[in-house]
């Protein structure tokens, strides 16, 4: 039987160039849809695995196991893009537009994005439950305020992962926290003392945006024609967002998310049959179609026309391979050879946060998933946290940082796909704007070359904060 081996640093890193030669080839030169380019590049892994020593059978297993970590992401997806659809038809998104063009001033609507998704995505748990409901409200928003869709994308956002990392209803914080082998409120409240601050940075920066882009800049005739659109082609009333609170209540009890948002996906469909005029057939129709109209406005068709579970196929394509190809690169063990040539200088607690914030973003754009980046970080790097004594609080920190904060900045990721998807702005255009993910990098790299919240463990004082 043939042994197998580890890949060497120049067979990974001749891998890595050929993969991402494919994915922008595709993208930019071809114009070739990516779905295609991971695919392929799933048989560039596999030709790497042969030559390590590994056989056919074991990669497609791989593979398998790979997909099967985002299963429950990819079902949320579905349940998501039916959701926006039916919610669409119903009156709930088009009357969260209405009311919020009616009473959010434009100079702090930016800071309100910030705050309104940042109390949904706690109360939920759930990042993409966020974005697809408070979410594209609040871009279809600010397109009617006319600010930067990028700039609302930021908003949006932060506040959803801001959300995502801190409740302890959050998939992310459990998962980051058990492998992590960390009680989930000792994680939270050690995510505090970073999430706090950052929160607080962050939420000046978008209300000084909110001033400069939310003054006298603002179209108040569009915005008052946006009003008179929606009033003549849905039923405006307060009792349309019941579906919303019904939801975003049951989440908040913690019932499982999929369920919960495809019942929410029926509510709209019946709420559109009984207060839009819609045949019960047509509003769950769109549930798989999207919602359509043509009201002869071109802006106003754009926000709303969208939604659907064939809408989001394409996005589930990429999620499937993108797991598939990460579920390979596991197997070879290249994360482990890559943090094993640094291995020497994970002397400081400085390095080692630094080296696992790397980790991690190098987890969510070889293995395209944060599922993927927050079950392989701690395993990698847990062995250089014990050796320096530095409390697990600190690696499940670092590795949700790193992890949940970045996961939507790679394009060919689940959560770069599906933010892009249902924003409606492509990935590249809102990652600078994501200001929460990138104050919280740098305020993690600070205290761990400061020592400020770093916590030791020894036999005679536990939990020791270094000085």
């Amino acid at each position: 039987m043939k042994s197998v081996r580890l890949p060497s640093m120049l067979e990974i890193i001749i891998l890595l160039c050929l993969f991402l030669a494919v994915v922008f080839s595709f993208q930019t030169i071809f114009d070739l849809p990516i779905q295609l380019a991971l695919f392929i590049s799933w048989f560039l892994v596999i030709a790497l695995g042969l030559r390590l020593g590994f056989r056919y059978q074991e990669l497609q297993d791989a593979i398998t196991k790979g997909i099967s970590n985002g299963l429950e992401a990819i079902l949320i997806l579905v349940a998501v893009g039916a959701l926006i659809g039916t919610w669409i038809a119903g009156g709930v998104v088009p009357t969260l537009i209405y009311y919020g063009l009616e009473f959010i001033h434009p100079s702090i609507f930016l800071l309100a994005t910030l705050i309104i998704c940042s109390i949904t995505s706690i109360a939920t748990g759930t990042s993409w439950g966020t974005v697809g409901t408070a979410g594209i409200a609040m871009m279809a928003i600010g397109e009617g305020l006319g600010l930067p869709l990028p700039l609302v994308a930021g908003a949006v956002l932060s506040g959803a992962y801001f959300g995502d990392k801190l409740s302890p209803l959050s998939d992310s914080t459990v998962l980051a926290a058990s492998m992590a082998k960390v009680d989930v409120i000792a994680h939270v409240r050690a995510m505090l003392v970073l999430d706090v601050p950052a929160y607080i940075i962050t939420s000046i920066m978008f209300t000084v945006a909110g001033w400069m882009y939310g003054g006298d800049n603002v179209d108040l005739n569009r915005v008052e024609f946006l009003k008179e659109s929606l009033l003549k082609h849905f039923d405006i009333k307060i009792w349309m967002l019941v579906p919303a609170v019904i939801v975003i209540v049951l989440l908040a009890m913690k019932k499982p998310s999929m369920p919960t948002i495809a019942m929410g996906a029926l509510i709209g469909a019946i709420w559109a049959t009984l207060f839009q005029g819609m045949h019960f057939g047509e509003a769950i129709g769109t549930a798989y179609n999207g919602f359509s109209i043509q009201s002869g406005v071109e802006f106003v068709d754009k926000l709303l026309n969208r939604g659907g579970i064939n809408g989001m196929l394409g996005s589930v394509a990429v999620i499937i391979f993108g797991l598939g190809f990460g579920g390979l690169l596991e197997k070879l063990g290249v994360l482990k050879v890559i943090v094993s040539k640094f291995e020497k200088k994970l002397n400081s607690a400085g390095n080692v946060t630094l080296s696992t914030l790397i980790v991690a973003f190098l987890a969510n754009i070889f293995g395209c998933a944060m599922y993927v980046s927050l079950i392989l970080t701690p395993k990698i790097m847990e062995e250089s946290y014990d050796k320096l004594k530095i409390d697990r609080r600190v690696l499940a920190r670092n590795s949700e940082v790193g992890g949940t904060l970045t996961s939507g900045m790679v394009p060919w990721s689940d959560n770069g796909i599906f933010m892009a998807g249902i924003l409606g702005v492509s990935t590249l255009s809102y990652v600078p704007f994501m200001w929460l993910s990138f104050v919280s990098l740098i305020l993690a790299v600070i205290y761990g070359y400061t020592g400020k919240f770093i916590w030791y463990v020894d036999d005679a004082d536990k939990g020791k904060q270094a000085s």
